[in-house]
């Protein structure tokens, strides 16, 4: 029988875990020609999520858990829980339940078609104004200039077949972008929609220092557009002196300028360099995740794991890597799949 791993990374969602599990074990009920496995990736949670974890684990060995040392993002934690799959097809979903672990059922019939990826947009979502805004002008800019075909609400759920598991395995970027990674992998893929729940437990720990790294790493992942347009900007710039430096230059033999003003020197001071520095910060940006690749320093450390799962060689864990499975030769330009 094929097997179906799904993925979920944890961070202080002790509330929902149970009924997690639940919703999990009810859909694989409905899918009984496939063998499941549920991978817990606890990122460092301070709360009791491991301890009860574990306590499910005991009552169903289709979970298996690994426990990160401490947080490295949600990011790097489902790359922990792709390395830590054995199935045929894996599903990553968040542990909160605001994604319904029902849409999985849903990503399954299409990958039964034959469909390698199955992303899973969101129609609608119930958050605050505080968290649309700045998601709907992420999701604006990172499909305008980065993945044309990105959905207007992004996605973060997905489905994907062994041979992308395999890819996203091979990649090894500490600061990537994993939805625009598996828009960049190439593979045909299938949208489906689903309207975003309203979080019922716990709080969200998606504060405004994560969301702008967030933003940094798929753009500079992706994206040159924030060094072009730095390059854009100075030479609107220089330009703009240019002409003012002629135009000051004209008055002055003209004799209409006899003191040359304070206040448009200060200016036109601080505006260059308040540029100056926005342009040397982007570069920064870049810079520094470069600087990071090279270390060359593993993408997360594995504290404990709770039932058997097979690894890579990614991250630090204390079991030696089970397999490493082949990389499909060529891959295709990103499109929809049909």
């Amino acid at each position: 029988m094929q097997k179906i791993s799904i993925v979920a990374p944890v961070y202080y969602n002790e509330g929902s875990l149970p009924l997690l599990h639940q919703r999990f074990a009810q859909c694989a009920a409905k899918e009984p020609d496939y063998t499941f496995e549920f991978i817990f990736v606890d990122d460092g949670s301070g709360d009791r999520s491991f301890e009860v974890l574990a306590a499910l684990r005991e009552m169903d060995s289709r979970i298996k858990v690994v426990k990160l040392l401490r947080n490295f993002g949600a990011t790097i934690a489902v790359m922990a829980g792709l390395a830590h799959t054995s199935g045929d097809a894996v599903a990553v979903i968040s542990a909160d339940l605001q994604d319904p672990p029902e849409i999985i059922l849903e990503m399954l019939a299409h990958w039964k078609r034959g469909v390698p990826a199955v992303y899973a947009a969101r129609s609608n979502r119930d958050d605050p104004a505080s968290v649309k805004m700045p998601a709907s002008v992420f999701n604006w800019a990172f499909g305008r200039f980065a993945f044309k075909t990105w959905p207007r609400d992004g996605f973060d759920c997905f489905l994907i077949d062994r041979k992308v598991v395999n890819v996203i395995n091979q990649c090894e970027e500490k600061n990537t972008h994993l939805p625009g990674l598996l828009m960049w992998s190439g593979f045909p893929y299938q949208m489906v929609y689903y309207e975003r729940q309203k979080r019922e437990h716990g709080k969200s720990r998606w504060n405004l220092q994560r969301r702008l790294k967030y933003f940094a790493d798929a753009f500079t992942a992706f994206s040159y557009f924030p060094v072009r347009l730095c390059s854009a900007l100075g030479i609107i710039v220089a330009v703009l002196g240019l002409l003012y430096a002629l135009v000051v230059l004209t008055l002055t033999l003209l004799g209409f300028i006899n003191i040359e003003g304070w206040s448009s020197l200060m200016i036109v001071v601080l505006v260059t360099s308040g540029l100056q520095m926005l342009m040397l910060g982007v570069l920064g940006e870049y810079l520094w995740r470069n600087s990071d690749e090279t270390r060359r320093r593993p993408l997360y450390i594995v504290d404990q794991v709770v039932g058997h799962v097979a690894s890579d060689e990614r991250g630090l864990d204390p079991s030696p890597a089970q397999h490493k499975d082949e990389v499909v030769d060529e891959l295709s330009e990103a499109r929809p799949f049909g």
